[in-house]
């Protein structure tokens, strides 16, 4: 099961690692095979079913939203304990949108499977 100290610290450098714009940081709480659910991979990706698999597929579709404009930010909110989850609400600094993020871990505390949830 997943403490609140580990959510907390991997939720924090997770956030920096998305204001860094360093997408292989970004990548590395990620397992190679993970799979990421978002609505905004069927705009983007042009993915009906919004999801795609490994970070291959990510790569590109992550790099097109840290090179959007204004600038990506992030802005932590809170964070939720699940089992062998955890959920990350997050703001968007420069749109004040807010988004949650729920990740699925493995053993090894990396992350195997990425939900995101926009208002």
């Amino acid at each position: 099961m997943i403490d609140r100290a580990f959510a907390e610290r991997f939720a924090i450098e997770w956030v920096e690692s998305w204001n860094s714009h360093d997408l292989d940081r970004i990548l590395a709480h990620y397992t190679d095979d993970f799979v990421m659910r978002s609505p905004l991979i069927v705009h983007r990706m042009q993915e009906p079913s919004g999801t795609l698999r490994g970070k291959d597929a990510v790569r590109p579709y992550w790099s097109m939203g840290l090179q959007a404009t204004p600038p990506l930010k992030f802005e932590l909110e809170r964070v939720m304990v699940g089992v062998d989850s955890i959920a990350i609400e997050y703001r968007r600094a420069s749109t004040g949108s807010q988004a949650v993020e729920v990740l699925f871990f493995n053993e090894q505390l990396r992350v195997v499977r990425g939900v995101a949830h926009y208002e």
